[in-house]
């Protein structure tokens, strides 16, 4: 354990402490952590980073893991699922063993996200479940970390009333796992590792993956785009892209194992590539070289509209490989509140966007995310955003009730909208999310669509499910081998989410989009 570590714990545990005075934990990581600061945020540099091409775990580690069992509770984005095949390939090198259950678990981490309130608290709740299960197992080691072990208020809370906790890191320290949970076997103080630096870019990291259909492929970190509301570049740091043959390596070993799609993951995954120094290169020029690999389908999220560019929408119309579905996130349809939103595009200049992908790639399926009752948005501007999401005629739509982040600018507006108000927008919103997702499905009856099927459905074994390249979700009967495969399937009916339809057989299919 280093000072400041012990100056952190003795903090925590000094049974001296006055219990009425106000705790200041944050001066005991200030070296390790900074509290989010647009500021600070925007000046850090990126000589901060570097690039390890090679992660190994040390060999003092060797077993750590051995006769022990890791659960791990993921919360938030892909970007978060992705960290969690990460910590588990660690996990399992180390010798560890993956359980089901919380009971089971010698280790248990949180894989947290802080995009919205209620995330959090969901995660507060879930200490609160566990603290009767560490009294009784007092072996057990419980971590936290992800997006919100990065913000200092959640630290200091966790430090403060969930000192059952055994570690804290966070979003830039995963490789550090290894050390960080023999810090916390050999100490009986709380572990808290939490930078406040620039992630550095490390290859190979082990990863246990979710199946072998579908796999995640992470091409860049961190945002530079600092909107008024989001804590992600906070969370994330700034952007800092993977070296492209690297990414191409990674591709073509998930082809060679069968994988059937990928998804190229980012905060910002347009701005790929903007951080090179020694090469013009950005996601048009990785999707064009992805394109030539075998593997059935590409996608790649999330996008931010300032940075897709032209030849990226030429790229992308060339299809093969690359999917017809761009997801393409809006937030408002108000100039205006864009402007509060610190997004840096228009109305305006948004749909232009549109119209040159919709030129482009005709039959393109574009989904988006919309944030109502913004600080200040009035009803007019709220209509606005009703009537570009039929303009724009979006086939889905994730649709929320803005909620503010500590540490950024919106939070400092007064939120001056009633619950009441932000409720019946989101309400009038989704009932259009819904009858334009009803039409866009409704096109599909009568057609042989091609479907990657993931496996059984949820709601009846007997039934097999997966998705189109536009991401829509088929139900059909067919034989328990066509699970991996891309198969072809008439639809007959439609519903509001999901198409049902039949298994064809190749010499029966006609047209399949």
């Amino acid at each position: 354990m280093n000072e400041k570590q012990r100056l952190e714990s003795q903090q925590v545990n000094s049974n001296n402490t006055d219990k009425k005075e106000e705790k200041d934990y944050s001066k005991y990581f200030q070296s390790v952590y900074i509290p989010p600061s647009m500021k600070h945020a925007r000046r850090r540099g990126r000589e901060e980073v570097k690039y390890h091409k090679d992660f190994e775990i040390n060999e003092q580690f060797d077993g750590i893991g051995n006769g022990r069992k890791f659960y791990i509770r993921t919360y938030g984005c892909q970007m978060n699922e992705h960290d969690t095949e990460v910590m588990a390939g660690i996990f399992s090198e180390l010798g560890y063993e993956a359980t089901d259950t919380v009971e089971d678990a010698d280790v248990i981490l949180l894989n947290t996200c802080a995009i919205r309130e209620n995330a959090e608290n969901k995660v507060f709740g879930e200490l609160g479940h566990l603290k009767p299960l560490k009294l009784e197992k007092p072996d057990l080691l419980i971590g936290v970390c992800g997006c919100m072990s990065q913000e200092e208020s959640v630290v200091n809370r966790i430090l403060e009333k969930h000192q059952f906790v055994d570690m804290i890191f966070g979003t830039h320290n995963i490789h550090r796992l290894p050390e960080i949970l023999n810090e916390a076997y050999m100490s009986k103080e709380m572990v808290v590792e939490v930078w406040s630096k620039e992630g550095d870019v490390i290859e190979n990291l082990p990863k246990v993956r979710r199946g072998n259909i579908k796999a995640w492929v992470n091409i860049m970190y961190g945002c530079d785009k600092f909107c008024t509301y989001c804590i992600v570049p906070f969370t994330r740091g700034k952007e800092r892209s993977r070296r492209p043959e690297d990414i191409i390596q990674e591709v073509r070993q998930l082809a060679a194992h069968g994988y059937k799609e990928i998804t190229l993951l980012g905060q910002n995954v347009n701005a790929y590539g903007k951080d090179f120094e020694d090469i013009e290169y950005g996601l048009g020029d990785l999707m064009d070289e992805l394109r030539k690999i075998d593997i059935p389908r590409i996608r790649f999220t999330t996008s931010h509209p300032r940075d897709f560019d032209d030849y990226l929408i030429e790229v992308l119309a060339k299809k093969g490989n690359l999917v017809e579905h761009i997801h393409l996130p809006v937030q408002s349809g108000s100039s205006d509140i864009l402007k509060i939103m610190g997004r840096k595009y228009t109305r305006e200049q948004y749909l232009e966007l549109v119209r040159k992908i919709k030129k482009a790639i005709p039959d393109v399926s574009l989904s988006t995310d919309i944030i109502v009752g913004f600080p200040n948005e009035t009803d007019e501007q709220f209509e606005e955003t009703m009537s570009l999401y039929r303009e724009v005629g979006f086939e889905i739509a994730y649709t929320f009730i803005y909620s503010p982040r500590e540490g950024t600018p919106a939070a400092k507006m007064k939120d001056n909208i009633s619950m009441e108000v932000k409720k019946e927008r989101l309400q009038r919103l989704n009932e259009l999310v819904n009858e334009l997702s009803r039409e866009a499905m409704k096109k599909y009856e009568g057609q042989v669509v091609e479907v990657l099927v993931e496996g059984e459905s949820k709601n009846n074994p007997d039934v097999l499910a997966g998705y189109t390249r536009k991401n829509k979700l088929v139900n059909f009967k067919g034989p328990k081998s066509a699970i991996g495969q891309l198969v072809k399937v008439k639809i007959n009916s439609s519903k509001t989410w999901t198409l049902d339809g039949e298994m064809v057989k190749e010499e029966e299919t006609a047209e399949v989009i």
